[in-house]
């Protein structure tokens, strides 16, 4: 996807992907994350996702291309960010969370030297296939040794809807990992009856996937 795309719906305020929720998933499987670093949040938006985890103990390190995204956050959750300019991005500080406002391409060692873990619900399947490679390999370089990852994926055919989210197959989690990383299925869940709309646009299966893994040492 074109950094434009995601701009642009940010700006149109067309964001059906942002929940108001706290992620079942992330309640459930949590504790794999926890950890002596903050978790690093790939694609964050305006996660409340950050919060919980936040209320965890856990600190947080987000990174996110739209600055309206970014600033939303802090003022709808009433955090008065300390701001600083850092090279290719924008830095937000406030309450153990931090997010860097810019591509998640130009992420280098240094911005993540002290995460160890990390959540990734929005971030894989926001991505169309050509790009998902280019993706885990950047994230793998940029991460420390033995980082755990905790990835929601949806999976449904894909000539029934155009992405975003698209979707991402079990296989081909284990093929982008497997060089990388041990991978480790802890869940598959029928969930197409709880969403109407993905009905509506004509899906005839909707899965989502949780995943465990843990990057080699």
């Amino acid at each position: 996807m074109e950094k434009d795309f995601w701009l642009e719906r940010w700006e149109q305020e067309q964001t059906g992907f942002h929940q108001n929720e706290i992620n079942s998933y992330l309640r459930q499987h949590w504790q794999h994350l926890a950890g002596n670093g903050p978790v690093f949040v790939p694609l964050c938006g305006k996660s409340l996702d950050m919060l919980w985890l936040r209320k965890q103990g856990l600190g947080v390190v987000g990174v996110e291309l739209s600055p309206i995204a970014v600033e939303a956050f802090f003022e709808e959750n009433a955090l008065i960010p300390h701001r600083v300019n850092r090279d290719k991005f924008d830095r937000f500080d406030a309450d153990s969370i931090r997010i860097l406002c810019g591509d998640f391409f130009d992420l280098r060692i240094d911005d993540l030297a002290d995460v160890n873990a990390v959540y990734d619900r929005a971030s894989m399947v926001a991505l169309p296939a050509e790009m998902r490679e280019r993706y885990v390999r950047h994230l793998v370089n940029v991460l420390p040794p033995a980082t755990r990852i905790l990835l929601i994926t949806f999976d449904y055919p894909q000539a029934e809807m155009s992405g975003p989210p698209f979707a991402v197959s079990v296989s081909e989690v284990e093929s982008l990992y497997r060089e990388y990383a041990e991978v480790r299925l802890l869940a598959q869940v029928d969930v197409l009856a709880d969403n109407p709309r993905f009905a509506e646009r004509g899906l005839s299966r909707l899965q989502e996937s949780i995943f465990l893994l843990t990057l080699n040492s």
